[in-house]
């Protein structure tokens, strides 16, 4: 297998570093204009480079390629990816730029169009949809595989849940300036790409979005054209419900669940550990075992886990072999994107 990651950036830098983990054998050819970090990834990876990836399709003749640039570059070369014959896999795009045609290419080429959703890959999510479906008397899909559809069995209930997301944007990357990397576009902004990240789980979990309501604004001095807190109430169609803050203002970086029921309660602080559940019976909060190690770097805060990431790898080498179905795909983003578009377009009225 030889693989392009296109992008040495720290998304870029990180799939390497994970791919090597994955099989020694394969290898990586790294994809960037910029001297700099093309020298740095020979340095920390010894790998060879390319600064334009025209070069690398025509003479490092790749099996697939990872796309870890910023998110208004992906549809160009997800699209010269796929007319090429590679089997693409990128990071979360926050537009929808290109969608349909790349998706064509995918089929017509039958090669595999992988879309990042690396919270759908993290230990604690997986939990929490667990309990969440069998407290509602549904099955979560590593339960039924076996049945084309999710079978209920018993009513616990509907569910709310508060969900606070936040964190400074200078601190996302400390060592660039906020003004620096994508999330100062407005088309690609800080709290749009909380929402691409937490919807897709969201939905998962408690059901596809049958009403929001929006209160919005800009309450920081950050230089930004876009929004910078939102409070969001979700109706869900299984009758959950949810209060989903986001911000790039707080000054700790936060991510705060409750979900709370009749015979459910949970909690989550966003770390490998904090994951938490009341026993009905004991009346006591115990923490779920998940990790027997936890992959952590230490320019990232703890909610950053990198066992998600190395599983999000594996099903897509899996998914290339035939191996494995992805979880996600552009066709769910298309929903999560027009999402965060009403989120973002909304004036506080139904929508």
């Amino acid at each position: 297998m030889k693989i392009l990651v296109v992008g040495l950036g720290s998304m870029g830098r990180r799939r390497i570093r994970l791919i090597k983990q994955y099989n020694e054998a394969y290898t990586i050819v790294g994809v960037d204009f910029n001297q700099e970090r093309r020298t740095l990834s020979e340095s920390e990876f010894g790998i060879e480079t390319r600064a334009r990836l025209e070069d690398a399709i025509k003479n490092d003749h790749p099996d697939c390629a990872m796309i870890c640039t910023s998110p208004l570059s992906h549809s160009a070369l997800i699209g010269e990816c796929l007319k090429n014959k590679l089997h693409v896999f990128t990071e979360i795009n926050l537009v929808a730029d290109g969608y349909d045609e790349n998706i064509r290419l995918a089929q017509d080429a039958n090669k595999v169009l992988f879309l990042s959703s690396t919270f759908l890959y993290r230990a604690e999510i997986k939990e929490i949809d667990k309990r969440v479906k069998l407290h509602s008397g549904l099955q979560s899909e590593s339960q039924s595989e076996s049945q084309s559809e999710p079978q209920r069995e018993s009513q616990g209930g509907n569910l709310n849940y508060t969900y606070h997301i936040g964190q400074y944007l200078p601190d996302w990357h400390p060592w660039e300036n906020y003004k620096d990397f994508f999330v100062a576009d407005k088309r690609t902004n800080g709290c749009r790409e909380i929402f691409a990240i937490e919807l897709p789980w969201l939905i998962e979990t408690f059901g596809p979005i049958r009403d929001i309501f929006v209160k919005k604004s800009k309450m920081s001095t950050l230089d930004l054209n876009y929004d910078d807190n939102f409070m969001v109430f979700l109706e869900h169609e299984s009758g959950h419900k949810g209060m989903l803050a986001v911000d790039i203002v707080s000054r700790k970086a936060v991510r705060n669940l409750e979900v709370v029921g009749e015979n459910l309660y949970l909690s989550w602080d966003g770390s490998a550990e904090g994951l938490k559940y009341m026993d009905i019976e004991t009346k006591k909060e115990e923490t779920v075992r998940l990790y027997e190690k936890v992959d952590q770097l230490d320019q990232y805060s703890k909610f950053v886990v990198e066992n998600a990431y190395y599983d999000e790898i594996a099903s897509f080498f899996g998914a290339i072999s035939g191996s494995v179905q992805p979880i996600y795909d552009f066709e769910k983003d298309k929903i999560t994107l027009d999402l965060i578009d009403k989120i973002e377009a909304s004036d506080a009225k139904k929508i």
